[in-house]
């Protein structure tokens, strides 16, 4: 008998470790429930119930192969190894399988487990899935890892274009054993489920993720690169969700994108190109998680920005977290996010700089709030944006280029659909004046809209003060911009 151990990689289709396990005979799957890690790493609830009805899905896709998917339970990962120590011992286990997750605690999580596996006899074995590239293998001349994604992209191009990723073909159907399914869990303690409402934003299982792929690559991928700013707009894939989970894998992204651009990465259809790029921010973010660890102790990659005098402000940060900033693309926003579970990704940079500019709060703040409400949150992608957003990341926005958020709403939202949409209060408002409420004076018995808490001008130059008085303020400036 052969394991998969299942993390996040919920898929049957292109599955590095569950195609290589089933060419050793006889397999079964697994997952682990980790409510006090999930706790400890933020996770959304919302998250957690996506990864339910997942693995649900799974089941019984699995199942149809006659592979049972086993469920068991270790309050925090240290008690992996002894967990899955006694399952491969009850099964008589002989491999088990899992693809490569990345941040400090995962690594140390697997090395654990493959430590106390080879010392009973049973095989460990670990696979580049989650990634185009190994961590390590995209290095600069001098050797380390890149600090800049325009050179990063360079050069995964350049690989790409010499040798591109395959897919693998899914396990085929083996003989019954006897072992059965467990039966997966609606809920976990401590995560409450969501709405109805956002579930059915976001349905479960493989095949809603080729849907969402292949609509996407057949009717809105050309429109990307001028549509995605907009978030009245349809302009996204709506798949970061199922790329989080695993539901879907890059490599089915990717090779989706090149299908519908004649197999171009650099030329031909400028949508396309630009998806691309997204999927190699994505891997950029990765990479910077295992080539400096300290991101994943929530530092900043900049040290020297560990010295920014960051406001304590409760109240502040309060009327942030619950869309009472009296600023509506800030409002509008944040009501996505705590309704749906996602927020546009024009709209993450607005809110986030927002927070970590005009209102001078710590970037960490932020980066919990979203882990704990994002369905798609992932620990790379939102350490790495929020980092960029406020100066203190890997090729980070220099620290004197703060959004407007009422320039970027006039910009984005012109129409204001957008935020009627998410704050119907204003409805009555015509296109100019949704922006800025305030402005119009005499409305606010009316729509029942806050002020703006924090005067724009006065809070740049307040933020613009914070970074000028670091040690060093051009490392803190983003010199490659």
């Amino acid at each position: 008998m052969h394991l998969i151990w299942l993390r996040t990689d919920l898929r049957l289709h292109d599955n590095t470790a569950l195609t290589a396990a089933s060419h050793r005979g006889p397999i079964a799957a697994v997952y682990l429930i980790t409510p006090e890690q999930w706790l400890a790493h933020d996770d959304a609830p919302c998250k957690v119930d996506f990864w339910l009805r997942n693995l649900q899905a799974l089941s019984k896709t699995l199942g149809a192969l006659n592979i049972p998917l086993l469920i068991r339970t270790a309050a925090t990962w240290d008690q992996a190894p002894g967990v899955l120590s006694q399952l491969c011992r009850e099964l008589s286990v002989a491999s088990v399988h899992v693809n490569e997750e990345y941040g400090i605690h995962e690594s140390r999580r697997d090395a654990a487990v493959a430590k106390r596996l080879e010392g009973q006899g049973v095989t460990f074995h670990s696979y580049l899935d989650q990634l185009f590239f190994q961590p390590g293998s995209v290095l600069t001349r001098t050797g380390t890892y890149f600090q800049v994604f325009s050179q990063f992209r360079k050069v995964c191009y350049n690989r790409l274009h010499s040798a591109l990723p395959r897919m693998v073909a899914p396990p085929n159907a083996q003989a019954p054993i006897p072992l059965k399914s467990d039966a997966i869990p609606p809920t976990v303690a401590g995560f409450p489920p969501p709405s109805d409402a956002l579930r059915a934003l976001w349905p479960a299982g493989e095949d809603e993720a080729r849907r969402r792929l292949d609509a996407f690559a057949d009717q809105q991928i050309s429109y990307y690169k001028d549509e995605r700013d907009f978030p009245a707009k349809p302009g996204t894939s709506q798949l970061s969700a199922y790329l989080a989970a695993g539901v879907v894998s890059p490599r089915q992204c990717l090779h989706a994108a090149l299908q519908t651009n004649g197999g171009e990465f650099e030329s031909g259809d400028k949508g396309a190109i630009t998806w691309v790029n997204e999927l190699l921010w994505r891997e950029f973010y990765k990479h910077i998680l295992v080539g400096y660890p300290r991101v994943s102790r929530h530092r900043a990659f900049r040290p020297e920005t560990e010295a920014v005098a960051w406001r304590n402000a409760p109240e502040d940060l309060a009327a942030w977290q619950q869309a009472r900033t009296g600023l509506p693309i800030i409002d509008a926003a944040m009501r996505q996010l705590l309704e749906t579970g996602w927020m546009h990704n024009r709209l993450r940079m607005v809110v986030a700089m927002f927070l970590t500019k005009n209102l001078l709060i710590d970037w960490r703040e932020g980066e919990r709030f979203f882990m704990r409400h994002l369905i798609d949150g992932d620990l790379a992608a939102n350490n790495g944006g929020w980092q960029w957003s406020s100066s203190t990341g890997t090729d980070s926005a220099p620290y004197f280029r703060i959004f407007s958020p009422l320039s970027q709403s006039e910009k984005f939202d012109s129409e204001g659909l957008f935020i009627k949409r998410w704050l119907p209060e204003l409805a009555a408002l015509n296109k100019k004046d949704v922006h800025n409420p305030e402005a119009v004076g005499g409305l606010f018995g009316v729509a029942d809209y806050p002020r703006s808490i924090v005067d724009l001008k006065k809070s740049r130059e307040r933020a613009l003060a914070a970074f000028r008085s670091l040690p060093s303020r051009h490392a803190a400036g983003g010199e490659h911009e």
